[in-house]
């Protein structure tokens, strides 16, 4: 089924030059970019892009890392991809993050771990709107 994900390069993947390298990666897999931006989130759209994981104890962290520095998002289309996609980027902790994964090649802290990808089709949709205006989705 043809689907569209949601991939955010965080604040450390963009200052370690990492953007490329993730653009690349989804690219080469297949996968049709359709959205593209570098930004910066505020407090409130991070607040809302992470909105299932408030009241949690690494909430305020994780919002304050986000919007640390700019971020690229992009909107990626393919077939299943947004479970092809969670096992292209790996496990949340480097420690369970396997070689070949973004995460695994990359990552070095569990909350500075370079990358966010959408949990689940229905979370996609909802974070895509998060970021992207309708017209910005080609």
């Amino acid at each position: 089924m043809i689907e569209r994900t949601l991939i955010i390069v965080k604040p450390d993947g963009v200052r370690r030059g990492l953007v490329g390298e993730v653009i690349s990666r989804f690219e080469r897999k297949g996968f049709k970019i359709v959205g593209l931006k570098m930004m910066r989130l505020s407090r409130e759209r991070a607040e809302e892009l992470y909105a299932p994981h408030r009241g949690k104890d690494f909430f305020e962290g994780l919002i304050n890392f986000m919007i640390s520095g700019p971020i690229v998002a992009m909107a990626v289309e393919g077939e299943s991809v947004v479970s092809i996609a969670r096992m292209m980027v790996g496990a949340t902790s480097p420690l369970e993050a396997l070689p070949g994964t973004i995460r695994g090649d990359f990552s070095t802290d569990v909350r500075e771990n370079v990358v966010h990808a959408s949990e689940s089709p229905s979370e996609a949709e909802r974070e895509l709107k998060v970021i992207f205006a309708p017209e910005e989705l080609v």
